[in-house]
């Protein structure tokens, strides 16, 4: 008879490996292994054979890089999603994603619970807990790294003694985690706050300081708030993010140096590399300044805040996050246009945009001749503006004070 399954976010290292054989000894379940692709160096054959090779009684794999970003980064691009007002969220976007994938694979197998390989300090538990809670209530959420106590040469150790292949690789000093939007780094000589990021600890970015001489200026085209082409070249959003995060990369753009505040409670000091996600944030936002009034954008600012927490803190699922999306989505009618970025040493600078839908009109901006804005109704419009604060004024009583004033006047 066999044992009731468990579904597991399988990404092919240590800890989700050494996972496999836990679960069986440990819980009594068989493990169904799940790997998605959302844009991270893998191979997912290689990956489906090592789960099974070190136990996995399945082992699905799914390439997912354009349901990632159609339905996940396109979403939280049309709402400027910077965590802190820095983060653009790479690995909090792709946690939902695998969770939707792990719950649909738990039905499929008639699995009774799911299994990640989070420890109990990060961010990411929560953001696997909570997927598989909105989805799938009645799935159980089982976490070895929470339980098992071990250290990393005790895991290679027991390993070894079940069967699972260990590559014999040069251990980094570093945590990474990459996806299309994105490679967070941390750990090792990162935790100390006041040391400066050394050069081996990127990947994805060069060094400001040996970027081109030249910069680079690039040319984004948007359709209701969404990338449609770069430079010219009409491009499927998954394809064009690498493409992006190659250009804008060797031009320094996309470090990302944070004191984040984490959903348990502590500080933490995280690396990340978002070319992409900068530049395309950046240009987002230029276009979004020339079309839309400023009402809407002032608005807009404070749903973004609400909406990037909601996303770092694992509430993708949850209905305020779709409310929220509701609104986003209507501001993005009249998003559609043309962006440069001009890319040197490290800088993402918009240097130009325009729209069919601008609202920006030379004729009442200028100061040259073709002015037609009616400077003479301005003195009305500041007298209604100002009532409220001369009406005030009139009420509120002058001052008894008669301390002199710490600015000395000459005549």
């Amino acid at each position: 008879m066999s044992s009731p399954k468990v579904v597991l976010a399988y990404s092919g290292g240590l800890d989700t490996s050494v996972a496999i054989p836990w679960l069986k000894e440990h819980k009594g379940l068989d493990v169904v292994a799940v790997t998605v692709d959302v844009g991270q160096p893998v191979d997912l054959e290689r990956v489906r054979a090592k789960a099974k090779a070190s136990g996995a009684v399945g082992a699905y794999v799914a390439d997912a890089r354009r349901e990632f970003a159609d339905e996940f980064l396109a979403p939280a691009l049309k709402a400027n999603a910077l965590y802190e007002g820095v983060y653009p969220l790479s690995t909090a976007l792709a946690r939902p994603l695998i969770g939707r994938h792990m719950v649909e694979v738990a039905r499929r197998e008639g699995a009774r619970a799911v299994a990640h390989g989070c420890t109990g300090k990060g961010n990411d538990q929560v953001r696997f807990d909570l997927s598989t809670t909105s989805l799938a209530p009645e799935l159980a959420v089982i976490t070895p790294a929470r339980e098992w106590g071990m250290t990393r040469e005790e895991e290679i150790e027991y390993a070894k003694q079940h069967g699972v292949p260990v590559e014999a690789t040069k251990a980094s000093p570093y945590s990474t985690d990459e996806n299309l939007w994105g490679r967070s780094v941390e750990c090792g000589i990162l935790e100390d706050p006041m040391v400066e990021p050394p050069e081996a600890a990127y990947g994805w970015t060069r060094s400001p300081t040996d970027a081109p001489e030249a910069p680079t200026t690039v040319r984004l085209e948007f359709e209701q708030g969404l990338p449609i082409a770069l430079d010219g070249e009409r491009l499927p959003f998954h394809e064009m993010i690498p493409k992006l995060n190659e250009v804008a990369g060797s031009n320094g753009v996309g470090r990302i140096d944070h004191v984040e505040s984490r959903v348990v409670g502590i500080k933490s000091r995280e690396v990340y590399e978002c070319p992409a996600a900068v530049v395309l944030i950046r240009a987002h936002q230029a276009l979004e300044g020339l079309v839309l009034p400023r009402d809407v954008l002032d608005f807009k600012r404070t749903v973004e805040q609400r909406y990037a927490q909601l996303i770092y803190d694992g509430l993708w699922f949850s209905p305020l996050r779709t409310s929220l999306q509701a609104f986003v989505d209507a501001t993005q009618e009249r998003v559609t246009g043309e962006v440069a970025v001009k890319l040197y040493k490290g800088s993402a600078t918009v240097i130009g945009r325009r729209s069919p839908h601008s609202l920006y009109q030379s004729a009442l901006a200028t100061y040259s001749s073709g002015d037609q804005f009616r400077q003479e109704m301005s003195e009305g419009f500041i007298y209604v503006w100002g009532l409220p604060a001369r009406t005030w004024a009139a009420q509120t009583p002058p001052p008894t004070s008669t301390a002199p004033r710490a600015a000395k006047y000459r005549a």
